[in-house]
């Protein structure tokens, strides 16, 4: 637990068992809550300690030397650790226990789901005897509960984010250093240097889009404020993208095709648009057969643009759709290795669109191809026409809709 935490819960404590120690050593069954305020307006010190209890986040529980529950604030029966005058979780009547005999303890309790609900949650405890009774355990004692659930979900993120990012990183720098060794051994061979000194390149290549994406999803993630969101076009979007992808798909003589509806105007931040746009376009030439082709377009439907990239590519396998956009998650770890990819594109497009206010999504079959679809808010004047010309509009059935993949495209899309 913090010491901000500690802190607030030893004021918590000291307030609530001066105020309170009374009711509490008479062990009533349930302490007095309401009392009246004095003609003058002035409170009496319990009601005000009574009303920062409520108002508080951190959980508060007083239980009397025979474990009955004297006071919950609002917090603690929030949580559902709290039925009438019982406490549900034996770990918490454990500690409550321990605190009683040797005045002060501190531990992190799980929580199940069938008791709070929705998932478990891990609590930090802080159990405090009020006074000592007349013999040894005798005293009632305060549970100060702080949910930790989200903190401990942040560190095992960072954690795992940092892991991944050192192996990401070791694998261009590992390949740099034996590359170099090689060149010294292979000095006298011109040939031998010149092959190496190109493997170095594309693992320098690599490194450096790997750190620069990284700076990339820590700016999306919330390290730097975003931008005013401003009215875009989304052709100049999907223009800008088509254009930073071409060289890579020429390589493979891949054509990309731009259709869809002209002229749509979102808000948002060019800059970020359309490097996910260019992730989506990238990705589908990384894992698309040579000589075929890719369609991306874009459309209005239910206040929403709606950027579609369909390829006829090798597909997802159904068990790994849902976590196609997680940072350095990838369907095929060897073929991931041989293109170079850093497993960050999707993510990055997953973190644009949240910004914006949209999502992202995919659909994919093996063997047929995918077709991700980024959705974002359309500028006020562009939302009002949607909502009243398209509303209730089914799906269009073609490529960019999510249907059949682009080697099947209707002709005479531009």
């Amino acid at each position: 637990m913090s010491p901000s935490v500690a802190l607030l819960a030893g004021f918590v404590v000291g307030v609530v068992g001066g105020v309170l120690i009374a009711a509490l050593l008479r062990r009533r069954p349930r302490p007095v809550v309401d009392q009246a305020v004095p003609a003058d307006g002035s409170a009496p010190e319990a009601v005000l300690s009574r009303r920062l209890l409520d108002l508080i986040d951190p959980a508060v529980v007083l239980l009397d030397p025979d474990d009955v529950v004297l006071l919950a604030n609002p917090a603690a029966r929030g949580l559902g650790i709290v039925r009438d005058t019982r406490l549900l979780v034996p770990e918490l009547l454990e500690l409550a226990r321990t605190a009683r005999d040797g005045g002060r303890r501190r531990a992190e309790v799980s929580l199940p789901a069938s008791v709070v609900g929705g998932g478990p949650r891990q609590v930090g405890v802080l159990g405090v005897r009020l006074e000592g009774g007349p013999g040894p355990g005798t005293a009632p004692v305060a549970l100060v509960l702080q949910d930790l659930t989200e903190a401990r979900r942040v560190e095992a993120v960072r954690r795992d984010f940092v892991a991944n990012v050192g192996h990401e990183l070791k694998t261009p720098v590992g390949a740099l250093s034996l590359l170099a060794e090689a060149v010294e051994d292979a000095a006298d061979d011109p040939e031998t240097v010149r092959r190496f000194a190109s493997r170095m390149t594309h693992e320098a290549d690599r490194l450096s889009r790997l750190v620069r994406e990284l700076i990339d999803l820590s700016r999306l993630q919330g390290g730097e404020p975003l931008p005013e969101l401003v009215p875009v076009e989304v052709d100049t979007v999907i223009a800008e993208a088509v254009d930073r992808t071409k060289l890579a798909a020429s390589a493979k003589q891949v054509t990309i095709v731009a259709g869809g509806e002209r002229g749509l105007v979102v808000r948002g931040v060019e800059s970020q648009l359309a490097t996910a746009v260019t992730n989506l376009l990238a990705n589908a030439v990384t894992y698309s057969p040579d000589q075929t082709r890719i369609a991306v377009g874009a459309r209005a439907r239910a206040g929403f643009a709606e950027i579609t990239v369909t390829d006829s590519g090798i597909g997802i396998p159904r068990e790994d759709r849902s976590r196609v956009f997680e940072r350095f998650y990838r369907v095929d770890q060897s073929r991931a290795s041989r293109t170079g990819g850093t497993g960050l594109g999707l993510a990055i497009v997953k973190h644009v669109a949240t910004n914006h206010g949209g999502s992202v999504s995919v659909w994919s079959e093996e063997g047929l191809g995918s077709t991700f679809t980024l959705r974002i808010p359309l500028a006020a004047a562009d939302r009002a026409a949607t909502d009243t010309g398209s509303a209730g509009d089914e799906p269009a059935d073609h490529d960019l809709a999510g249907g059949p993949p682009a080697a099947d495209a209707p002709k005479g899309r531009s």
